[in-house]
């Protein structure tokens, strides 16, 4: 359990490019436009998968040569979003300004680079061939050490796999590292890349939709996955401007892929975050929902978010659009919250045409333009590893 009320930490600057587009412009524009950007499955030549995804463009190109080492798709994502909103220099700056030593970084993922292993082994080759770097590219590892050699931070790193949670809990561990005094500034994020692994192994948990996902529809049938990547700049700050204000943690242990029914960890991880936000459910604006598509995650989430706000505070699951990023997930509907209070719209819940019997939150079936000062964002993940964030002005 989680007591007492945190001190904020001001974001200072945030970016994420998933397959709607690289940069917060463009997945902002087809987010108020009611575009999703799923496809049939086509990734890799996969033709006996029917499903739909959620694939980013344009990451044919090789990584800078100092980078050379840990080039795969994975690391592709992540230096095409550190590319976007002006983020790299956002961070440089910080590095100057604090020190090179005094900057964290703080990345989640859950399957990292392994389509880099599968192109490896597709080769054919007893032992794999001389190209393939294990540890630069499908380690876990591989993201948040090469964030840290692109950009030159030499403060604490660390790369968090707590699968479709991973780059929700980078802010809560960023967080304390600062609190402790171990960095002054964190940058997170998350990235996750689609691969055949995952394809093929939520195919098998007979888990992936042969349509679009539909987040708690009633005739919802699973998920669309989807690939992303995207960073958040941590700072200490008291003035104006948007705030990591809470987070909660919590680990049910119900199942190894699914979630308690009731969404005792759900509740756990949400009552947390508004305790370390010093906070009330009335004072939430509204919900990004995790809202994967499928039978079981979405109505335990759905009786766990009853249980705390009742049916007033709207919500909504943004993967309608992006697909489930899976590890970027995290990152990915943070930075979704962080648009609803600057741009003060609410998405709605995309495919969403009846929802199912019992469940009666407040899911927005259209969009709603509304002042908005503070967001629940949650992600849970296999195993019941939950985190819940919640984000605001000041």
């Amino acid at each position: 359990m989680i007591f007492g009320k945190m001190n904020p930490l001001r974001i200072t600057n945030y970016t994420y490019t998933s397959c709607l587009g690289a940069g917060r412009s463009a997945n902002w524009e087809a987010l108020q436009a009611g575009c999703s950007g799923l496809k049939p499955c086509d990734f890799f030549q996969i033709k006996d998968l029917d499903t739909w995804i959620g694939e980013v463009a344009n990451l044919d190109e090789a990584l800078p040569a100092r980078l050379a080492d840990f080039d795969c798709r994975n690391n592709r994502l992540a230096w095409l979003a550190l590319q976007q909103d002006g983020f790299f220099s956002a961070a440089e700056a910080a590095i100057a300004r604090y020190g090179a030593a005094r900057v964290g970084v703080f990345m989640g993922t859950s399957t990292s680079g392994i389509h880099q292993t599968e192109l490896a082994y597709f080769e054919n080759q007893d032992p794999l061939p001389n190209w393939y770097k294990y540890a630069t590219t499908h380690n876990v590892s591989s993201v948040a050490t090469f964030i840290q050699q692109a950009l030159g931070t030499q403060g604490p790193m660390m790369a968090i796999s707590t699968a479709c949670s991973s780059s929700a809990k980078v802010f809560a561990s960023a967080q304390r590292a600062i609190t402790a005094g171990l960095c002054d500034a964190a940058i997170v994020g998350g990235v996750d890349s689609l691969c055949l692994t995952t394809l093929y192994g939520f195919h098998a948990l007979q888990l992936v939709s042969p349509h679009k996902c539909q987040p708690f529809d009633r005739h919802r049938s699973g998920i669309s996955i989807g690939e992303a990547g995207g960073f958040a700049l941590l700072e200490k700050g008291s003035e104006s401007g948007l705030y990591l204000l809470g987070y909660g943690e919590s680990g049910d242990a119900y199942h190894m892929s699914s979630p308690h029914p009731d969404g005792a960890g759900a509740q756990l991880a949400m009552s947390a975050a508004l305790r370390k936000a010093g906070l009330n459910t009335s004072e939430i604006d509204y919900i990004n929902l995790h809202g994967t598509g499928t039978q079981a995650n979405d109505s335990a989430e759905a009786k766990a978010v009853q249980q705390l706000f009742g049916n007033h505070t709207s919500a909504s699951s943004t993967k309608g659009w992006t697909g489930h990023t899976l590890g970027a997930a995290g990152i990915v509907e943070a930075c979704i919250g962080l648009e609803a209070i600057v741009h003060g719209h609410l998405p709605q819940n995309l495919h969403l045409q009846e929802a199912d019997e019992g469940v009666t939150i407040a899911l927005l079936k259209d969009p709603v333009p509304q002042p908005v000062t503070r967001v629940l964002s949650n992600s849970f993940g296999f195993g019941g590893s939950n985190c819940s964030l919640i984000l605001g002005s000041l």
